[in-house]
């Protein structure tokens, strides 16, 4: 993990990308599946240089090199801190060590963090900013916004005034490494909804302070810079903060034991397909949770389908709804499928989720299966989907 990054990452002649682009990471925040990732730091040489953030301990020597590359025998003045967290953050105490007098600049809570992540006191050295707050650079200005919890409280934004460069810390970011230069937007959905979209009123809040800037280049703390895309990139974003669907048609997660409810799922998506409805099924069995969180965030409607497992709902969906809990499911319509061979409890246990979810409308009938599905069951499956329209 020591090749330097190729330069063909920096944003101008006086914008230099020294961050690392991670191939080889495969679980992200030890529970997100992806290929590889960027951490992302940037340097700005002027008459004061600033460096953008650190990387995670996973790219140190590359990062050090890079800087090395870029700086030669210049020192920094600052070290711009937006986010603490520690793929961020990991280098702080050793980038401070190498140039004794640069200044760390960040928000007051980022200076109480310094102390909880690092055993060097460098409170001394540390310059808390403001929101407005702005740092001159000789031609270029850091103009500094608060963005609390998009996704940490100590998180603030940077907009270097000059160039029209917007330093959005992890608010846009995506997973996936650079190398793999794949489409943004599956890479940035699937990051956005496990790891940001929990906070949308908060993005909701930094998308208005970006409204009112004059913004050339989004560069974020993860994934490409965005240059020729930036509406689509804001438009995308405030669909999501607002928790709204970004795609029309049916999500169905199923956790089937035997196999039996899979079969009675894959048999009602393709009826409801018939009806002339996009339907998407996912195996909770067999794929990562976090990709249900998104395909459930991405959609209008779901409908939960799982067995019954010692008098609760089979973990794989229990699992699932539980992650939509915690990351503020909301505004959707959602169906129930249980099945039980003998005492059926999964859609009560799978309604009391919802019900504790907000502006949830629950589709009448629940459809109660007994061990496999049946003729019986066709009316029920039948007036479910009409009631999913």
């Amino acid at each position: 993990m020591t090749e330097t990054v190729k330069r063909r990452t920096d944003i101008s002649d006086s914008i230099r990308y020294a961050g690392f682009d991670d191939t080889e990471l495969e679980i992200f925040e030890s529970q997100y599946p992806t290929e590889g990732i960027s951490y992302n730091s940037y340097v700005i040489l002027d008459d004061s240089i600033a460096i953008m953030d650190t990387v995670d301990a996973r790219g140190t020597d590359a990062y050090f090199e890079n800087l090395k590359e870029i700086l030669g025998d210049k020192k920094p003045e600052y070290l711009v801190i937006q986010h603490m967290e520690p793929d961020h953050a990991a280098n702080i105490e050793k980038l401070a060590g190498m140039y004794p007098d640069m200044k760390l600049v960040g928000t007051a809570k980022t200076g109480q963090m310094l102390t909880q992540f690092f055993e060097t006191d460098m409170q001394g050295r540390f310059q808390a900013v403001k929101e407005g707050d702005t740092v001159s650079l000789g031609s270029h200005t850091l103009q500094f916004f608060l963005a609390p919890m998009v996704h940490w409280p100590e998180v603030m934004v940077t907009y270097e005034q000059s160039e029209k460069v917007f330093f959005s810390a992890d608010a846009f970011g995506t997973f996936g490494a650079l190398e793999n230069d794949e489409e943004w937007i599956a890479d940035a959905s699937h990051y956005y909804f496990n790891i940001v979209g929990k906070y949308g009123a908060q993005v909701q809040a930094l998308l208005k302070k970006a409204a009112a800037l004059d913004i050339a280049v989004i560069a974020p703390l993860h994934g490409p810079v965005h240059k020729d895309d930036i509406s689509f990139a804001v438009e995308t974003y405030d669909t999501w903060s607002r928790y709204e669907p970004a795609r029309k048609g049916i999500f169905i997660p199923y956790a089937s034991i035997h196999g039996n409810t899979k079969s009675a799922v894959l048999q009602f998506a393709k009826e409801l397909e018939e009806m002339g409805e996009k339907v998407v099924t996912m195996d909770l069995t067999e794929e990562d949770v976090s990709e249900a969180v998104e395909q459930a965030f991405l959609y209008d409607r779901m409908i939960a389908a799982a067995s019954t497992y010692d008098a609760e709902i089979f973990p794989p969906m229990n699992d699932l709804l539980h992650h939509l809990k915690i990351k503020n499911f909301q505004n959707r319509k959602v169906g129930i499928i249980e099945n039980g061979s003998w005492a059926p409890v999964a859609a009560k246990k799978m309604r009391e989720y919802f019900e504790g979810m907000k502006d949830i409308t629950i589709a009448e009938p629940v459809v109660s299966l007994k061990s496999v599905r049946k003729p019986s069951d066709d009316d029920s499956f039948k007036a479910l989907a009409e009631a999913m329209r």
